[in-house]
């Protein structure tokens, strides 16, 4: 137990790293705070164009979407970063996670919000035209509303994986949570730092598992 406790969970080693760990929990969050807001507006563009009356949009939008959700997002990450230099353009680190994001966790919204947007009844949007309200005035006020609170618990849940998804960033070398528990570990060969990186995932996003938790379970009730 104590060879356990002096590898895994050394509160002097913890203590010493406790600097560049605070570093990269600050980087993770700037990064959560800046993939969310991206990957739900290009679901927001996704869904849209999915649902477009002309097929010259809706399956280029379709088409992307089964794309960027197939393909994995690591190797999207490591093909902006090291391949686009390649090409001539070179978007750096912060770039390349700004575009890799947008395009994989725009997919998986895109996705949801579509089915949200489906699960609409058409007569809500006849409703809002005979009430004198334009087609966009419609959408915004009546149809996405009723799309976002039916889908609510699945937007809850990908934004908790989109979270957690931060932790890719650190192979473009950017210094978010994972990165820097990483370094520490390399300089003190010790896996404390990686275990304190882990709890300080699990206080991060604990509140929002609960809140899915509290979402799914009122949404089963409400389904009685």
């Amino acid at each position: 137990m104590e060879e356990f406790t002096a590898a895994f969970l050394n509160t002097e080693i913890i203590g010493q790293a406790l600097p560049i760990l605070w570093s990269g929990l600050k980087q993770t969050l700037l990064l959560s705070l800046m993939t969310v807001p991206l990957g739900m507006l290009g679901g927001l563009i996704l869904a849209f164009a999915s649902r477009a009356g002309t097929r010259w949009i809706a399956w280029p939008a379709v088409a992307l979407t089964d794309l960027f959700r197939a393909v994995p997002p690591l190797v999207l990450l490591v093909f902006l970063y090291a391949g686009l230099p390649f090409l001539g353009l070179d978007i750096g680190a912060w770039g390349a996670v700004a575009v890799g994001f947008f395009l994989n966790t725009g997919a998986y919204y895109g996705e949801i919000l579509r089915a949200g947007l489906d699960s609409v009844p058409r007569g809500q949007t006849e409703a809002a035209r005979a009430l004198g309200l334009r087609s966009w005035q419609a959408m915004l006020l009546v149809i996405l509303p009723q799309a976002l609170r039916n889908v609510l618990p699945d937007l809850v849940s990908n934004t908790l994986e989109v979270v957690k998804l931060t932790s890719l960033a650190s192979v473009v070398a950017l210094p978010e949570l994972l990165f820097q528990a990483r370094q520490a570990q390399s300089v003190t060969y010790n896996a404390s730092p990686i275990v304190a990186a882990a709890l300080a995932y699990f206080l991060l996003l604990w509140p929002v598992v609960r809140l899915l938790s509290r979402l799914e379970n009122r949404a089963v009730a409400g389904g009685r």
